[in-house]
């Protein structure tokens, strides 16, 4: 991890903090919320760091979205998500946010088989990942064919990915391992 300035660290703490209880509670992840935080990431690095620091928040709000949109476009995640990951890119960085990223991945995976289990869906969550990696194989959108895999779609199997992503910041920032990188 490149040390973040523990205002930046509080910072993204705090967002991600309020994005996770509210995607909880209401299932969405407010506008004033992800645009306070890219604001915010902008500022305190053009701040802290000038136009190296600008460049450093544009990066990490482009790599959010470079790898965030196409699960938007194929209907797998809310915008909400998407502009949540973006103010965490602006906040600290493509490196550190691409650590967020894995962290929250390996979570959202872990998080995801135990409410499958939970509802005694294991097996048709499988049987659709396998169906979703055929369709994206074959370069068309899954939800194309089968709405059920909509994220939209009330009959959706769905995880508040707000407050995964909350769970990976905030221990990728509490210094949890991924590899032996740092």
């Amino acid at each position: 991890m490149n040390q973040l300035p523990p205002v930046a660290t509080i910072l993204l703490v705090i967002l991600v903090s309020i994005a996770g209880w509210i995607d909880i509670r209401s299932r969405r992840i407010p506008n004033w919320l992800t645009a306070a935080g890219v604001l915010a990431g902008f500022s305190l690095n053009g701040w802290l760091y000038g136009w190296p620091g600008v460049w450093f928040a544009l990066k990490g709000l482009g790599l959010a979205l470079l790898i965030y949109v196409p699960f938007f476009a194929l209907r797998g995640m809310g915008a909400g998500d998407v502009k949540l990951m973006g103010a965490v890119g602006a906040l600290i960085g493509p490196w550190n946010w691409f650590g967020v990223f894995i962290l929250t991945g390996l979570l959202g995976g872990v998080i995801g088989l135990a409410l499958a289990s939970w509802h005694g869906r294991v097996l048709a969550t499988l049987l659709n990942v396998g169906y979703i990696m055929k369709e994206l194989a074959c370069l068309r959108a899954p939800y194309l064919k089968r709405e059920d895999l909509d994220v939209a779609n009330p009959d959706a199997l769905r995880l508040p990915h707000g407050a995964v992503v909350a769970l990976g910041a905030i221990g990728f920032v509490s210094g949890v391992k991924i590899w032996g990188a740092w």
